[in-house]
């Protein structure tokens, strides 16, 4: 306890990151307040707020904005459906690929087209939004004048949210997209388990101990999938600089068996959300109602497949974009550094995409299989506000934001020649390449 304390002390004593904590901390506050405001126009003593499935998945995600017909009612989910596209569009079409290799020039064109597409994607998802999930009878006057001011809103509200991330990872600490869909997860949380343990009762306690137990080993699982890593032995080559020998040194490369670390879940996710938005448009007919009734329910087979084959594309995909085998062999050769019994350049790139290939198939089916892991919970009887902490999205997220900050922090403590965080010296969040 009393190293707790100091950690506590040394991480307040540095000025800078102190600055940044206080900053994130008040940004999220704002977030929160924000998520409180109700659309004008709107009655939220007559709202339902009961839409269940995928919807209840949703207001999680978002804090509980999303049932309240809040201005942050669609939270920063559009602008993650936006960057989708943009990545996939820096792969497939030669014209963003060439301005993602511009530098900042060319990152700050595709910012702002993802920006741009934002507006867009906000636009259409308002409009369901309004349409799908707000009753008619919370709607003080219904027509055209509303249905357009709300969507300005909403829109406002989303670009707001993307501000807010943007500040936070400037000015405050760790990513601030995933901060603030982590904040509004953990702001469901305390509810949850509480209406968990009422819902049991006396009678249910030993139950309600096993649940807690199991949910322990999930987490302890999903560090694990986190933190396992495939080390890649490297030596460097002797250089005669002057007078002096350098080099000579072993090294590794770690490759993460869950490179894509937290994205793929949050990616496949997002487009979840669009089948029941677009569904509601078209309630009226056949097509769209049986649509709106499968994908709403996250424990019905056809929404778990398809979720878990989302996963599995994005964990590959967004490996391929994050750890390019290419660009590592170039900065190996480039050094003076090579693979014991590979060549440097093209094998070495090789070799680096087999190794990959090989861990990421594994890691990409644990991770499917952690975050459809809520359904099979609902089904053991687990409530369903409990059983969304238990595996799946939401606890994903919270390990891999909760590590990634803790690695940012123990960075800061080890620059300034602090103690770290853990006695071990190190605490590991987003892996860097040695060799890099």
């Amino acid at each position: 306890m009393k190293r707790f304390f100091t950690t506590i002390k040394n991480i307040f004593s540095i000025e800078d990151l102190r600055v940044r904590i206080l900053n994130t901390i008040g940004f999220l506050i704002i977030f929160r307040l924000g998520s409180y405001i109700v659309l004008p126009g709107i009655d939220a003593n007559l709202l339902t707020g009961n839409q269940g499935g995928i919807f209840d998945l949703l207001n999680t995600f978002l804090g509980g904005s999303f049932s309240r017909a809040s201005i942050f009612a669609l939270g920063i989910m559009p602008y993650i459906s936006a960057s989708i596209v943009v990545q996939l569009l820096t792969v497939a079409v030669p014209h963003f690929t060439k301005m993602q290799k511009e530098g900042d020039s060319g990152r700050k064109k595709l910012n702002q087209f993802t920006r741009v597409l934002t507006i867009a994607i906000t636009a259409a998802q308002s409009y369901g939004y309004l349409r799908a999930t707000v009753n008619v009878e919370a709607i003080r006057e219904p027509g055209m004048f509303f249905t357009v001011s709300s969507i300005f809103i909403l829109v406002a509200g989303t670009m707001f949210c993307m501000w807010l991330g943007e500040r936070i990872t400037d000015k405050g600490i760790g990513n601030g997209i995933s901060m603030l869909i982590m904040i509004g997860i953990v702001s469901r949380f305390p509810a949850a388990i509480y209406q968990e343990a009422i819902g049991k009762g006396m009678n249910g306690a030993l139950l309600f101990i096993l649940e807690l137990l199991a949910l322990f080993f999930v987490v302890v699982g999903v560090i694990a999938l986190t933190q396992a890593t495939r080390r890649i032995p490297v030596q460097y080559a002797k250089q005669v600089v002057g007078n002096k020998l350098y080099g000579g040194k072993r090294d590794f490369i770690p490759l993460k068996l869950n490179s894509a670390g937290v994205m793929p879940i949050i990616f496949a996710q997002a487009l979840m959300f669009i089948p029941p938005l677009l569904a509601g448009i078209w309630r009226d007919s056949d097509i769209g109602a049986y649509v709106g009734s499968t994908f709403a329910d996250f424990t019905s087979w056809q929404y778990n497949l398809l979720f878990a084959i989302l996963i599995l594309l994005f964990t590959f995909f967004y490996t391929a974009i994050t750890v390019p085998s290419n660009d590592i062999a170039d900065n190996l050769k480039r050094n003076g550094g090579f693979i014991p019994g590979i060549k440097p350049g093209k094998q070495t790139a090789e070799f680096i995409d087999s190794i990959l290939s090989k861990i990421t198939l594994p890691g990409a089916l644990f991770l499917a299989a952690v975050a459809i892991m809520p359904a099979f919970a609902v089904q053991a009887g687990v409530t369903q506000n409990f059983a969304q902490f238990y595996g799946g999205t939401s606890l994903l997220i919270l390990v891999g934001v909760v590590l990634d900050t803790l690695q940012q922090i123990e960075s800061y403590l080890l620059m300034r020649h602090y103690e770290g965080m853990m006695k071990s010296g190190r605490v590991k969040g987003r892996s860097q390449f040695a060799a890099a």
